[in-house]
């Protein structure tokens, strides 16, 4: 299944000064299948040294000589590896995080080696890491899921692919067209983006089996939890998993994952999972300008799980007849569609940077929120997530007034349109900006959209 990180992988390959990457993300979101693949697309020899399942292994780098690395590595594995023809690939790296600090003398002593190392739930390694980290001597990757456009693709419908990810505003959409996509985008609520997941529903259309291994992943992050939480207590991070997937939608609210518990270690726990990908914050942001973060109030954040897929399983949602299911995706019980939207935004984002999402919500006085607020170029754009066919739209008309902006996106069940909106808010005062609505299907795409404007 093709992933669209494969071509940011393959410029860091053929890059003149290449430093080692380091893949991040989720794990099973595909960071080890995307290394053997890239060694296999360009002929060489992948040397993988698993340090979770061999430990040991991180005996091998002992000295900070990359060289004398290479020739034990080689008397270990009984193969002659040619550094020039050949990629070095240490997975499951946070079982030695040590070995963060040697990455750094194959940037200065053996460059014409390509080295890539990948890791899942980093961060709860790195807090007890006591080793100085090779800045700017390595570079990051950030891996999602596979986003819905991916989904389109290994589910065979290279050409739909292709009219989507190519639409430009203005162009028609058959209503016949708009239905499949529609339909994929119910498919996708519930199989979400796990490649595993996927190549399931690929092979075998077998909605019992994708549950069941939706069902081994959240059980394997649980595992991790207890692996590799240290002091933080696992049952506690398996809690503020399940909690995220019934806040969706909604302010998260640390005293909801257990009211018996104080917030600071919900606190540290959840931040703990936020920074290994396993669920994210949409942060609060003022909207009053550049960078969205300025003037933000950490008080105010909305959290997404790592896949929608997972979320559905863990709504029950995936043992609902398909009318029952469709009825609740597309009514946005459970914040369901802002998951996607967030989750397609994520990864339009990914994978050269730590993808970042921002929404605004009124902190005093009159309620308003807007679902999310992101940057295109200069210009600060708000979007709403209308999971229906319609939805009032007075918090945006006020958000719009107050920061004088003249684009915003309504993400819905209609297809494509863009009208000049001219109206009063519930304050009485004028407003006019470009609301460009679109299909929620092409969420993915929304930042090239909004550029034509």
């Amino acid at each position: 299944m093709f992933r669209f990180a494969a071509d940011i992988l393959d410029e860091w390959l053929q890059g003149k000064n290449r430093k080692p990457a380091v893949l991040r993300g989720a794990r099973q979101v595909g960071k080890t299948w995307l290394v053997r693949d890239l060694a296999k697309r360009h002929g060489l020899n992948l040397v993988e040294l698993n340090l979770e399942r061999f430990p040991n292994l991180a005996d091998l780098f002992s000295e900070n000589r990359p060289g004398e690395t290479i020739r034990d590595i080689e008397a270990e594995l009984g193969e002659t590896i040619d550094p020039e023809s050949s990629l070095l690939f240490l997975d499951e790296i946070q079982a030695a995080p040590e070995l963060f600090s040697k990455l750094r003398w194959f940037r200065e002593e053996l460059p014409e080696l390509p080295v890539i190392a990948a890791g899942s739930l980093l961060e709860f390694a790195l807090q007890k890491y006591r080793y100085s980290m090779p800045v700017g001597r390595i570079t990051y990757y950030y891996l999602e899921q596979m986003s819905f456009f991916e989904f389109v693709l290994a589910s065979g419908n290279e050409p739909l692919y292709h009219k989507l990810s190519s639409y430009r505003l203005g162009e028609k959409i058959s209503g016949t067209l708009h239905e499949k996509c529609l339909g994929l985008y119910h498919d996708y609520c519930l199989i979400g983006g796990m490649p595993e997941v996927i190549r399931e529903w690929k092979e075998n259309r077998n909605l019992k089996s994708c549950i069941k291994l939706q069902h081994d992943l959240l059980a394997t992050y649980r595992d991790d939890f207890h692996k590799y939480g240290g002091e933080t207590d696992g049952r506690l991070l398996a809690r503020i998993f399940l909690s995220v997937s019934k806040q969706l939608g909604n302010k998260f609210v640390y005293t909801r994952v257990d009211p018996s518990l104080k917030t600071a270690p919900i606190k540290k726990a959840f931040n703990l999972l936020s920074q290994a990908r396993v669920c994210s914050k949409v942060l609060h942001t003022s909207g009053n300008g550049l960078p969205l973060g300025a003037e933000s109030n950490e008080k105010f954040f909305k959290a997404l799980m790592l896949d929608i897929g997972l979320a559905s399983v863990q709504f029950g949602l995936s043992s609902m007849n398909r009318p029952d299911f469709s009825n609740m995706v597309f009514s946005n019980k459970g914040g369901l569609a802002e998951q996607f939207v967030g989750q397609q935004l994520r990864s339009a984002q990914a994978p050269s940077a730590d993808p970042l999402l921002f929404y605004w919500q009124r902190t005093g006085g009159r309620l308003g929120e807007i679902d999310y607020v992101i940057q295109q170029g200069n210009r600060i754009v708000p979007v709403e997530v209308k999971a229906g066919p319609a939805g009032t739209m007075k918090s945006l008309h006020q958000f719009m007034a107050e920061k004088s902006l003249n684009l915003a996106v309504r993400c819905n069940l209609n297809l494509p349109l863009v009208e000049d909106i001219r109206v009063k808010t519930t304050l009485g005062k004028p407003v006019k900006y470009r609301l460009v609505s679109i299909p929620i299907y092409l969420a993915e795409h929304i930042l090239e959209l909004i550029s034509q404007q």
